[in-house]
């Protein structure tokens, strides 16, 4: 064999703490048959459920001899609700498709209707949540959550989880808390940057809420697993190479913290012009058309060693 000719690249997952996970799985078939394909031919091993996605029951059925960790994808953003649109007047039209505002959730305490918006998120994630706990008894899996666009750590949103939590659904055993540390990014500048200034906005503003709803619901949030997070800072262009590069470190900061490593990207594009005319949310249409699905399915391939 030629010196010259490159080592094969070996795997750089740890099982044992790392958590390659994607989001909104069970809105289409065809998307939701994109990301299943990251665990068959990729490193994937975790995947959110939209509770009210379009083809949920269909993208249930592909299921069938997977060995994935599941969490509730809690979502007040895009398509229709479980819960009776007159019930959830400030979350819905009347035909119960979801039109809240990012702005509004945020700021709801400064029109004096923060309980008002509170209790209704209650209904539909109580709902959303209800709607798949008999997927997760089946599996004999923890319950976990997460949020789509992670809304669920929006004060409001977050404190009406949090109480569903503690009153009705103690078995919770994770709840996603998307923020990213400095020091597994510090090392690898070079190879990670440029990333996109929304990016980094994002990553602050959920470091906020986090900082306030961890303060907050303390008691509830420490009996659960905490893990180290990668995923908004790359979100749209997580690829090879920063994953590559990136990963060694977050591990070994997971391992000296004593958590496990969940990296989150969204490979589920989608491409049928049948399912893009039923998605409600305009940002979402962009979201789930562009082409950092792409790259991101791509990283969820290749991170298998090859």
């Amino acid at each position: 064999m030629k010196q010259s000719q490159k080592k094969k690249r070996k795997p750089i997952t740890d099982d044992m703490i790392t958590e390659f996970h994607a989001d909104d799985f069970g809105y289409f078939r065809g998307q939701s048959g994109r990301i299943l394909a990251c665990s068959r031919k990729g490193v994937l091993n975790g995947i959110s459920l939209f509770a009210n996605g379009e083809d949920l029951d269909q993208c249930l059925g592909m299921l069938s001899g997977c060995e994935l960790r599941l969490s509730v994808h809690l979502n007040l953003m895009t398509g229709r609700s479980l819960s009776p649109a007159a019930s959830i007047p400030l979350l819905t039209d009347s035909d119960g498709v979801f039109r809240a505002h990012f702005r509004d959730l945020v700021l709801c305490f400064l029109s004096g209707r923060r309980r008002d918006y509170k209790e209704q998120i209650k209904t539909e994630f109580r709902a959303q949540i209800r709607r798949l706990l008999p997927l997760f008894e089946e599996r004999g899996m923890p319950l976990r959550l997460d949020g789509h666009a992670h809304w669920h750590m929006i004060p409001v949103a977050f404190d009406a989880m949090m109480e569903l939590v503690r009153d009705e659904f103690p078995q919770t055993a994770y709840i996603r808390i998307p923020v990213e540390s400095p020091a597994v990014y510090i090392r690898h500048l070079r190879d990670i940057l440029p990333v996109p200034p929304l990016n980094l906005a994002k990553c602050l503003i959920l470091m906020l809420f986090a900082r306030r709803n961890l303060r907050k619901w303390r008691r509830e949030t420490e009996k659960m697993e905490r893990k180290v997070f990668l995923g908004v800072l790359f979100s749209g262009c997580f690829d090879i190479r920063r994953a590559r590069a990136v990963l060694p470190s977050a591990q070994a900061y997971a391992r000296k913290t004593g958590r496990g490593l969940e990296l989150l990207a969204h490979p589920g594009s989608v491409r049928e012009a049948e399912d893009l005319a039923r998605v409600t949310n305009e940002d979402d249409r962009r979201f789930f058309t562009d082409r950092g699905r792409l790259k991101e399915a791509a990283m969820f391939r290749h991170l298998r060693g090859n």
